[in-house]
């Protein structure tokens, strides 16, 4: 059965192409997608600048308040030595706040996405499973998300367990229904063909539904990188006061430290839309090496 499935598509029976060419032709690819993946990055931050600026110009909002670009231009980048301090003062409150957050939305993001594919696999697998536990998923994913923290604070306490929890929660709900579906919509011609080979349900789910539910694997991780700082920065900002979350809302309403606020709010942004295009230029190498579509030719 191996020697079939690793000479012919098993989703379409199309052979595969020669190794060396089936390398080279991935490769270009793979170049391509992560190219456009910088160029979408760039595009959509510029978009976001020209959105900005407009806005305020539009609706004439006090720049005691509403910063503009510029102006988190020359709070990061040109503000000399002066009452407010320099840009290196302003990088120096920034970035441990920064690094936090990133750090409780890259740890959320993973664990929540780990749960997820486990659970969709297991779903897809054991439909006994499915009916008794994605009822109380489905329950779980009703409550508000600011109507649950202070219950996961009670229980998880106030430090990395209950932010990872809740960014966790965040990423996990989008992303098990996400995978779930593409897990789904595997071929059902090439899982009787695995199974008229002998196969068992954990060799179809390796040989068939995995490769060809990667697409789908990694939409939900596009879609989760920005609920994972969205979960990261609720969580600093309800339970362990500390990190970006926290201190934006500290910087509004004790200290009227806008400009700190509109950088840390950019700052956060950008972080947000790169790690969304590096997943998209991730998705582009993975697929090519081993999505369903791999060595075709």
């Amino acid at each position: 059965m191996t020697a079939l499935l690793t000479a012919a598509d098993v989703t379409t029976g199309v052979p595969l192409a020669a190794p060396d060419e089936s390398r080279g032709s991935a490769m270009m690819q793979s170049l391509g997608r992560v190219c456009r993946s910088v160029g979408g990055a760039l595009l959509s931050m510029a978009l976001i600048i020209i959105i900005w600026d407009a806005a305020l110009r539009i609706f004439d909002l006090n720049n005691f308040v509403a910063k503009s670009p510029v102006d988190v231009w020359h709070y990061l980048v040109t503000d000399g030595d002066g009452p407010a301090g320099s840009a290196g003062d302003h990088w120096d409150l920034l970035l441990p706040d920064l690094r936090l957050t990133l750090i409780h939305a890259i740890i959320g993001f993973v664990v929540g996405m780990s749960v997820a594919c486990c659970a969709a696999l297991t779903f897809v697998l054991y439909r006994p499973v499915e009916a008794t536990f994605l009822p109380v998923a489905v329950l779980l994913r009703s409550v508000p998300l600011i109507a649950m923290t202070p219950v996961l604070r009670l229980i998880f306490g106030t430090g990395f367990v209950a932010v990872t929890v809740i960014t966790g929660i965040v990423v996990f709900f989008p992303a098990l229904v996400t995978i779930a579906f593409g897990l789904r919509s595997t071929s059902t011609q090439a899982q009787d063909l695995c199974r008229a080979y002998g196969a068992g349900r954990l060799t179809v789910a390796r040989k068939v539904m995995i490769p060809s539910a990667l697409p789908a694997v990694f939409a939900a991780a596009r879609l989760s990188v920005p609920g994972a700082l969205i979960g990261a920065l609720v969580a600093e900002w309800l339970v362990t006061h500390n990190g970006v979350g926290y201190a934006i809302l500290v910087a509004a309403a004790n200290t009227f430290r806008y400009s700190y606020l509109w950088s840390a709010v950019v700052l956060v942004t950008v972080a947000s839309v790169v790690a969304y295009f590096a997943v998209a230029a991730l998705e582009g190498i993975v697929l090519a090496r081993f999505g369903p579509s791999a060595g075709r030719r």
